[in-house]
Formats: C-alpha cells, sequence, structure tokens
C-alpha cells in the first residue's frame, strides 16, 4: 500500500535535493498516464485534483479511481487536494482520500489569507493532513487560472513568507520569486537570489505552480534552493492535445475511442521526462522505505440500546449518520443491525477515519459530544468499542 504520508514525501525530497511532481489529473487518461509515468522511471508522485477544474468532472467519481491507483502503485504516491475554494472544500477533500490539501485564499489581502490558512491548517493537522500555503506562483502566458489572477502578483518577500509559516503552521509554501512576468523571447525570468534567501529563513519545502516557460536549467536552479513540489498541468493538457489532433488528422472520422487512444501515452511521456529532469526517477524505493504508510482507521462500535423502540433505534442511527459523518476527517459513518435476533449484541457503527490522528480530534469534536451525551450514551447498553489500523488494505 504505497499511498504515503505527503508530509514525509516531500520532506525526502527537500532534504535530498530533488523535486516531486504533482500533476493535475483530469480524467483516467491523466491517472493512468502519470502512474505509468511514475512506475516506469520509480520515481515518487502526487496526484493532484484542484478546485479550478472540478467543473469538468465529478470530483467523488474521479477521486475514487485516484485513491485506487495510489493503492495498487508499487511507487509511493500522495494525494492534493489543490486551490480549494474554502474550509469546507478542504474538509470534503479529506473525507474523500486526499492526504493533503491547500486553502487558496491568495487573491485576499495578506491578513486574510493568514487567517484562512491558520484555519485549515488547524482543521487538517487535527485529521494528521499536512497543509500548502500560498504566497504566490510562477504564471506564464498559458495559464489557464490567469483570469482569476491579477495582471502584475507581488514579490514574495523573506519577512512575510517567515511570519506567514510561523503564524499559520503550514507544512509547505507556495512562493512567487518571478523578476519579470514575461521575458520578451517568452521565458519567465526567476528571482533566484530571492528563493535562495526565502529558503534559508524557512528551511521547509518550497513549492511552484508552473506551467511551460521553464527550461530544464531553471528547474534545477528553483529546486537547489528549495523546491521539492512542483504543481504541473498545462503541458500535460497540451500533450493530450496534440495526441488528439494528430489522430484526427491521420484518421479522418475516427471515433471518440480511437481519438483518444493515444492520450495516455503522450501525458505518461511528458510527466516521465519532468520526474527525470526533477530528479525523482529512481527514488521510489528509499522513499518507501522513510515514509511512514497512509493508513486509515476503522472504528468499530457494537452495543445493545434500552428503553427505545426499534423505530426510534432507527431514528437515532440515522441522526448519528448525518452528524457524525460531517466531522473533519471521517470518510464514512456506516450503520447495521444484527441480522439475528437473538444475537448478542444487536446494533454496530462503522466509522472510517482518514488517519489514526482523527481518533483523538474526533471525540473532542463539540458535534460528537452533543449526539454522544443526548442521543447514544442515555440508551446504549453493553457497548464495545475498538479502533482498527487497516495498514493491509
Amino acid at each position: 500500500m504505497p499511498l504515503v504520508h505527503m508530509k514525509d514525501l516531500l520532506n525526502h525530497a527537500y532534504a535530498h535535493g530533488y523535486a516531486v511532481g504533482a500533476f493535475d489529473v483530469v480524467s483516467l487518461e491523466f491517472v493512468e498516464g502519470v502512474m505509468a509515468a511514475a512506475e516506469r522511471s520509480r520515481a515518487p508522485v502526487i496526484l493532484s485534483l484542484s478546485e479550478s477544474h472540478l467543473e469538468h468532472y465529478d470530483f467523488e467519481l474521479l477521486m475514487s479511481g485516484v485513491e485506487a491507483a495510489a493503492r495498487r502503485s508499487a511507487v509511493p504516491v500522495a494525494l492534493h487536494f489543490d486551490r480549494g475554494a474554502n474550509l469546507e472544500a478542504a474538509v470534503r477533500a479529506i473525507r474523500l482520500g486526499c492526504n493533503g490539501v491547500m486553502v487558496d485564499a491568495s487573491q485576499s489581502t495578506f491578513s486574510d489569507n493568514l487567517t484562512h490558512t491558520k484555519t485549515a491548517v488547524e482543521m487538517a493537522h487535527a485529521c494528521g493532513v499536512p497543509v500548502e500555503g500560498d504566497l504566490g506562483y510562477v504564471p506564464d502566458a498559458e495559464d489557464i487560472d490567469a483570469q482569476r489572477r491579477p495582471a502584475t502578483l507581488p514579490y514574495t518577500t523573506v519577512a512575510e513568507a517567515k511570519g506567514f509559516v510561523e503564524r499559520t503552521g503550514v507544512d509547505f509554501l507556495v512562493v512567487s520569486i518571478r523578476a519579470e512576468q514575461i521575458c520578451p523571447n517568452g521565458k519567465t525570468k526567476l528571482d533566484i537570489q530571492r528563493l535562495r534567501s526565502i529558503n534559508q529563513a524557512l528551511g521547509i519545502p518550497l513549492a511552484i505552480h508552473c506551467r511551460t516557460r521553464l527550461d530544464d536549467d531553471q528547474f534545477r536552479r528553483l529546486i537547489a534552493h528549495g523546491v521539492a513540489k512542483i504543481n504541473y498541468f498545462t503541458a500535460l493538457a497540451e500533450a493530450a492535445n496534440a495526441a488528439v489532433s494528430a489522430r484526427a488528422k491521420s484518421a479522418p472520422g475516427a471515433g471518440y475511442l480511437d481519438l483518444v487512444q493515444d492520450v495516455g501515452a503522450a501525458i505518461s511521456a511528458e510527466a516521465e521526462r519532468c520526474m527525470r529532469v526533477w530528479g525523482a526517477a529512481g527514488r521510489a524505493a528509499e522513499v518507501l522505505a522513510c515514509c511512514r504508510p497512509w493508513a486509515f482507521v476503522e472504528h468499530l462500535i457494537i452495543h445493545n440500546v434500552m428503553g427505545i423502540s426499534e423505530k426510534e433505534v432507527t431514528a437515532m442511527m440515522i441522526e448519528g449518520q448525518q452528524t457524525l459523518s460531517t466531522i473533519p476527517g471521517v470518510r464514512s459513518v456506516i450503520t447495521g443491525k444484527a441480522m439475528r435476533e437473538r444475537a448478542q449484541y444487536r446494533y454496530c457503527w462503522r466509522v472510517r477515519f482518514a488517519a489514526p490522528e482523527v481518533i483523538d480530534s474526533y471525540h473532542e469534536h463539540p458535534d460528537y459530544v452533543a449526539f454522544t451525551n443526548r442521543r447514544f450514551r442515555p440508551v446504549a447498553d453493553r457497548e464495545i468499542s475498538i479502533d482498527y489500523a487497516m495498514e493491509c488494505l
């Protein structure tokens, strides 16, 4: 089960001078292409789903495929939710399986960004999930998010980066270190000295949101000065577009399946190229050796009841499902009744937690306390509660 803690993954990259690709995936072709590249190159990888793309696919359905791909992989994988619109979006992403999140408040004032990010950190850390903060990114002319951004983005200063990290507790930070938006030759110019200073002041993995205007040498210079996570989408989309266009040209009148049959291979080739340039290729074994597996927890309760009818038990369980499933870090709540009336225990609850850290935050959450004290404990009889770490699934 090489789904691993994202913080361990990026700390290893940061300490050993390479970068992990966080490849935005928007379909199963993207998932399969990126994972095939990671397997071939034996590279750790992050599968990323961005809030800005959610209008194009069903998040819950794609996350099921993404998590399945990660859990059957032979290389270390983390699952990241990128540029979440708000805290609720991050909570949902964790519920669906992401083990890294970002709430994007970078368009707000520095003070508001700090406040929103700190709230996200408090929630996510209680679930064992690391958080990426955002104080800028590296854009270019093909940036699909450009229309959502101001025409000019301020530099990330050392002082604000240091204050932001100290006051929010983020685990990674996206920084803006470009000197000019686009140079005359179409190449982004980077302020490496600024990046060097930020890295020396923070000592945590840095990230960039870049697209297609950086050459291999620029990537290597970024990585040499603390960039351990590179978010990447536009070049993958361009490779997919080119594959479809080439197929349409070579096979006029081709159907959908024929048109997209080369898409996965095109995405895979570009992703593998990046993994090799960024130094992640060949690192899988050493990363797996030092990263904690990302293991969810099954919280099981079996019990009887006293003093209420079967109808009232059903109503209590429905209310419990609705209430407890909204607590951050809870992935699902399932209730059941014994098939035999004479069973020693008549009722059961199975609550799935995203990670072991959720055990404490769940039992301390006011919604849990209110429900159990008001509805469950007054009627529960002979209760047995056990937590299981599901490391082998």
